[in-house]
């Protein structure tokens, strides 16, 4: 009895250190904790400032491709209503009319303080 009562306590202390370790996981899909957070002041909410350039493709075989906000756009097709008409390494140019805008892979860049 004493050895069947031994087993039994083993069993049960066994699922509670499950159980209590269950408790602790949290789900890796949901975002984190901080993102949840109001923004301090209005000033630290992000505004739109316009399409952002997110990659540049120029292929060996003279294919050159853009992604703009998550959008992929071959050097000649639209965007918004604008063609896209260059693309260099870190740039690209879309042009609406007479309108040119370029587009940087790091627009932040040239408003640093140099160190």
């Amino acid at each position: 009895m004493n050895r069947l009562m031994k087993l039994g306590a083993g069993v049960a202390l066994s699922l509670l250190l499950f159980a209590a370790g269950a408790q602790t996981l949290t789900d890796p899909t949901q975002p984190p904790p901080e993102s949840r957070l109001l923004p301090a002041s209005v000033s630290d909410v992000p505004v739109y400032t316009g399409p952002q350039l997110q990659s540049v493709l120029i292929g060996s075989h003279g294919r050159q491709v853009a992604v703009i906000d998550g959008q992929t756009i071959r050097r000649g097709e639209k965007f918004k209503g604008a063609t896209l008409v260059q693309v260099n390494k870190n740039s690209v140019v879309l042009q609406n009319g007479r309108n040119k805008q370029v587009l940087t892979l790091f627009p932040d860049e040239g408003k640093k303080p140099a160190h």
